[in-house]
């Protein structure tokens, strides 16, 4: 089973590769803020659909996350707005774990919001994603302390779950 994931990954990467992809949301200003600060809603790139159709990725899969690879089994941890590298604790269908996940942080409203745009299996190439990282019961809420355009959080794992768009 293993040899199948690993030669589905390395098709999709190969075939990715033929397209170019980015993090379209990622650069400054692409995304339009909530008055609260939190993102609007985002389409995810036709690339990044295609991709996760090829790994047989649906809408709702999930897997538990670190959210910070630099803070792994660490409690509170701190994330600031920008750039993030997690790492998949468990397997999300063919991205098997310590896949990293690169994404997005924004700080702004009241709970922390997390989108992934690509993952990068070990020993294969990088693949774009749309995903987002939730915890139930509002456990992405900013501790007291959080100052703006940073986050305390209490726990340093969620659930990552695969999306078709961003709300």
């Amino acid at each position: 089973m293993r040899i199948i994931k690993r030669s589905l990954l390395c098709l999709c990467g190969a075939l990715l590769l033929t397209t170019s992809f980015g993090c379209p949301a990622t650069g400054a200003g692409r995304v339009a803020l909530r008055p609260d600060g939190t993102p609007g809603p985002e389409e995810c790139p036709e690339e990044a659909l295609k991709a996760m159709r090829y790994l047989r990725l649906s809408v709702g899969d999930s897997a538990l996350a670190t959210l910070d690879v630099n803070q792994t089994d660490t409690s509170p941890i701190t994330l600031y707005d920008g750039p993030v590298e997690s790492m998949l604790d468990e397997d999300l269908g063919p991205l098997e774990s310590p896949t990293r996940l690169y994404g997005r942080v924004w700080t702004g409203g009241s709970q922390v919001v997390i989108r992934y745009y690509a993952a990068h299996p070990p020993g294969g190439d990088k693949v774009p994603i749309c995903a987002v990282a939730r915890l139930a019961k509002g456990q992405l809420k900013k501790l007291p302390g959080s100052k703006p355009g940073m986050a305390i959080l209490e726990f340093s794992v969620a659930g990552v779950y695969t999306v078709n768009e961003f709300r």
